[in-house]
């Protein structure tokens, strides 16, 4: 009798113990979701739940140029997530998802169960997790905010599963969690570790990205791929046991080795790192001027934008590769030139400048670390990683004698653009973006163009007048009332008459100089400004031989105006701007300027034809082997600081600069110097790259656009007899 009383007392006990426990859960769960222990998220937050999507920007075939973000995350739709990742998540983290309401109760109770047999396995839903992902829980918890955590999440993931069908709870995690390597949710993770889309992963490396939400370090596959590789065969073993592969999958697929094609998201590192830098500038200011609907800014940080370009990937490729060969070879001829000098001889004084502007210096000098002891510092060997064309080098040197070797890099700037659409195919702003961070491209970067700029004068004459048999005597010319100025050639020959065919073949001074001297500067001024030249342009005779400062961007634009048929385009590198959920921002259309009349447009082409064929850019015939139809002008500065080439073809408008970080850095003698060795190459590796790449339809048999009708400007020399000087009355354009 006392035994029956005993076991009664005892389960009446039990019970009391139970639903009090019970009672009291639910008790806590009730506090917990009306926010007695803190806040909770409101119904909107639920709705919306507000994570920083990466921005993406895509070239025009479609392919990932990088990313802007604070964490790299981008969103994707349910339908875009392949069942194969799907299978892998629910077998591994939750294999009863579709048959709970967000708490798993079963799944608690064998979580307590394996926990008190030494297991530690997880008893939280797919729910539960993305309920901790949206809304983390606090730092430096302790055991009695971590339970006070759980309950909440508890109360979220219950929410969660009224506001949210399963498919897009799924969808949401998946965009949540992270992954390492400053990667977050499924899209990123599959770009950084294997550089795909999700839904072309394969089932072995879909289980490396699930294996990884068990601990995104510990099983990273590119810092732990023991440990990765082991933890992808528990997922597909999982995958087994609940039938998602067959037996014979699995034990064909567990031996294959992790092989990875990892993508740094560094925005110093993949393609048209220079481009996505200038991008990143220029799309801030744009949306300081274009707030969204409530007045707030888009933020390219959070708001995961899409952001479409003109960059054609594979061109980009092939001109950040032109930009290495030739480069490469470049300093190798630089460096042997100045073999046991510099090119800055006893100017000490320009390494000590910039030792005080660098920021080693600033940084210091903030510290309030005094002038004598911070040369001190920087003459103190130090070991650093350095550039250089053979990867990078690990090595021990002074910051002084760093700054020496810096300073003794040429760079270069190399634009493409297509001259039709003005659409910009290709942007190269520099040698490695992660060492050199000036863009030489963009229109802000200016340097002296040289000769580069005698076209637009040409023009101005064929315009108004002038054919190219048009004879000129190649005698100096002078300007009395600009100080008896008086250019030279730089071959220092003169005497006979030269056609303009011939002066700008062989980029003679003289030539430039007399039709300065006829036509004066303001119209060649006013012809750069509706070509899209709006640097600085003073108006005096010198701009003839091209003293003025212009970036690659402004001179690739004029040039195409010549191949686009005296239409000017202006080089656009957006099309549209998107936001996260694909509605357009904002739809970006070029502009298109007549500015010369096709008959004029074509002789400038057929000038510069001979540019190529047999003037100062010959070496792209006899030397690299091009024989398709194209003009070019190469353009040297005085001492050889600057080398430049712009180039057309029916196709591709391109022009390239190469020269030092600072003017004194330059070459000695002028055959290594002129634009034809120092940019000259670029184009010429560029279009080699793209005629042998049969994908882009970049053809070497396409011709210049012949204008209909007949014009009024001679281009056949040969009809002129004895010296070959044509008429006064002919030049200015009257009937012969």
């Amino acid at each position: 009798m006392v035994k029956k009383y005993s076991v009664r007392n005892v389960l009446k006990y039990f019970w009391y113990v139970v639903l009090g426990s019970v009672g009291l859960f639910l008790i806590l769960l009730l506090l917990a979701a009306v926010g007695a222990f803190g806040k909770m998220p409101s119904f909107d937050e639920i709705e919306n739940p507000r994570n920083s999507l990466a921005t993406e920007v895509y070239s025009s075939d479609g392919v990932l140029l990088g990313k802007y973000y604070y964490q790299n995350r981008s969103t994707s739709s349910f339908n875009e997530i392949p069942k194969i990742i799907q299978n892998c998540l629910i077998a591994t983290e939750d294999v009863r998802f579709y048959k709970h309401s967000g708490i798993d109760y079963w799944g608690q109770f064998a979580a307590l169960v394996s926990t008190i047999l030494g297991d530690q396995r997880g008893g939280s839903t797919i729910t539960q997790q993305l309920a901790k992902n949206l809304f983390p829980r606090p730092r430096n918890a302790n055991v009695f905010t971590t339970i006070l955590s759980k309950l909440k999440e508890w109360v979220i993931a219950i929410k969660l599963e009224r506001r949210y069908t399963k498919d897009e709870i799924l969808n949401l995690y998946l965009q949540t969690v992270e992954f390492s390597e400053n990667s977050f949710g499924i899209n990123s993770a599959a770009r950084t570790y294997f550089n795909k889309s999700p839904d072309s992963l394969h089932v072995e490396e879909a289980a490396v990205l699930i294996g990884m939400l068990q601990g995104s370090t510990i099983y990273n596959p590119r810092r732990h791929l023991n440990n990765s590789f082991k933890r992808r065969n528990v997922v597909l073993s999982q995958m087994k046991k609940y039938d998602y592969i067959s037996i014979s999958e699995y034990d064909s697929l567990k031996w294959l080795p992790i092989k990875l094609a990892y993508t740094n998201p560094d925005h110093n590192e993949g393609v048209a790192t220079y481009f996505r830098e200038f991008l990143r500038q220029d799309l801030a200011q744009f949306f300081k001027e274009h707030p969204k609907a409530d007045g707030t800014q888009y933020s390219i940080y959070k708001d995961g934008l899409r952001i479409y370009t003109t960059i054609n990937n594979k061109l980009q490729q092939h001109a950040e590769a032109a930009v290495q060969q030739h480069m490469k070879d470049l300093q190798a001829q630089f460096n042997k030139s100045y073999k046991g000098s510099v090119p800055w001889g006893k100017k000490e004084k320009y390494i000590i400048d910039a030792m005080k502007q660098s920021e080693r210096w600033s940084v210091m000098k903030a510290a309030g670390i005094s002038e004598d002891s911070i040369v001190k510092a920087f003459h103190v060997k130090t070991p650093m990683t350095v550039f250089s064309y053979k990867g990078e080098r690990d090595t021990t040197m002074t910051p002084y004698d760093s700054i020496k070797y810096y300073k003794f890099f040429l760079h270069c700037g190399f634009m493409v653009m297509d001259p039709v659409t003005g659409y910009v195919v290709a942007w190269v702003g520099g040698i490695n973006h992660h060492y050199f961070q000036y863009d030489h491209v963009n229109i802000n970067a200016k340097r002296q163009v040289g000769s580069t700029i005698k076209p637009i004068l040409y023009t101005v004459a064929i315009d108004n007048g002038y054919s190219p048999c048009f004879q000129v005597p190649n005698e100096k010319v002078s300007f009395p009332e600009f100080e008896n100025w008086t250019p030279s050639n730089s071959d220092g020959r003169y005497g006979g008459m030269v056609t303009l065919y011939q002066g700008l073949q062989g980029s003679i001074n003289t030539i430039s100089a007399f039709l300065m001297k006829q036509l004066g500067p303001q119209p060649m001024i006013d012809l750069s400004r509706r070509m899209g030249i709006i640097s600085e342009m003073p108006p005096y005779p010198s701009i003839c031989l091209g003293v003025p400062d212009i970036s690659v961007y402004e001179m690739t634009g004029a040039y195409a105006t010549f191949a686009n048929q005296g239409v000017y385009t202006k080089p656009q590198y957006i099309t549209r701007i998107e936001d996260n959920k694909g509605s357009v921002i904002q739809d970006f259309t070029t502009k298109h300027v007549e500015v010369i009349s096709e008959q004029v447009a074509y002789v400038m082409v057929n000038m510069l034809e001979k540019v190529v064929n047999s003037g100062t850019a010959q070496r792209l015939r006899n030397r690299f082997g091009i024989t398709s139809e194209m003009g070019g002008k190469t353009g040297t500065t005085q001492d050889n600081t600057d080398g430049w080439f712009i180039g057309i073809t029916p196709q591709l408008a391109g022009g390239c600069w190469v020269g030092g970080e600072d003017r004194i850095i330059r070459f000695r003698s002028t055959f290594y110097g002129q634009g034809a060795n120092m940019a000259l190459p670029v184009w010429a590796y560029f279009l080699k790259r793209c005629y042998a790449d049969k994908t882009l339809n970049i053809s070497p048999d396409a011709h210049f656009t012949v204008p209909e009708g007949i014009s009024t400007i001679e281009t056949d020399c040969s009809k002129y007899s004895g010296t070959g000087q044509q008429s006064t009355d002919f030049i200015f354009g009257t009937d012969n």
